[in-house]
């Protein structure tokens, strides 16, 4: 059984595969805690929910293999907390790809297809998830991140032409200088540094869904999201 904060029928965002039909499980608990944290109700003591609902693989799985969801990302909070080898397991038997976004700090205990590491500076990514990342997702939160989180993966021994986003931090998604200065690191660097976006917050995509937890970030203004 899992603690699921919540799961939702939506389309990807972010990362090279936005825009695709995609199933997502976002788990309980996280012990990095970002200050900013855009999924608080995973683990800020002033969020967490009274009641948290505990799934079997087996049921997760049933739910997905009613949708057309091209594949199933596992997020969090911090999903690799758990152990997540039973849900791979099921979903694969139902031809599903499994997608994880992780920060990269503990151990990966399942068979996923997919890894979008988003590195934090509160609990360094290990080298084994760095180097086995498919794609990386930095959170641009003041103007000396990139540099701070680009030599970071370069120590662990990052694969440097394995994509790496460049996200606003989104409480800060509409500070000019920090906009700029992403896209003038692109511009200068090229490959592998792409601009990243929220795209799914413009089209309010995941509360299509009933299903999809009330927004309650840290550090921006809840009732609009950020």
């Amino acid at each position: 059984m899992l603690p699921i904060h919540e799961q939702f029928y939506t389309f990807q965002g972010e990362g090279v595969h936005a825009g695709r039909a995609a199933y997502f499980i976002r788990t309980f608990g996280c012990p990095v805690h970002c200050p900013w944290c855009d999924s608080a109700g995973t683990w800020h003591p002033d969020y967490i929910p009274e009641k948290i609902q505990k799934y079997s693989s087996e049921q997760l799985k049933n739910t997905v293999a009613e949708t057309a969801a091209e594949f199933v990302v596992i997020t969090g909070g911090e999903p690799t907390i758990h152990n997540l080898r039973p849900l791979c397991d099921a979903l694969h038997s139902i031809d599903r790809p499994v997608h994880l976004e992780t920060s990269g700090a503990f151990p990966i205990k399942g068979d996923v297809d997919w890894i979008t590491l988003s590195p934090k500076r509160w609990k360094q990514p290990l080298a084994e998830n760095v180097q086995a990342a498919s794609e990386f997702k930095i959170i641009v939160d003041h103007l000396d991140a990139i540099e701070e989180y680009n030599s970071m993966l370069q120590e662990l021994g990052a694969n440097l032409a394995t994509p790496i986003w460049l996200h606003p931090e989104w409480s800060q998604h509409r500070d000019q200088a920090l906009l700029d200065h992403i896209t003038e690191w692109i511009k200068t660097k090229g490959a592998p540094y792409r601009a990243g976006w929220q795209m799914h917050k413009n089209y309010a995509a995941d509360l299509r869904d009933p299903r999809s937890a009330p927004a309650v970030p840290l550090g921006g203004k809840p009732e609009q999201g950020f």
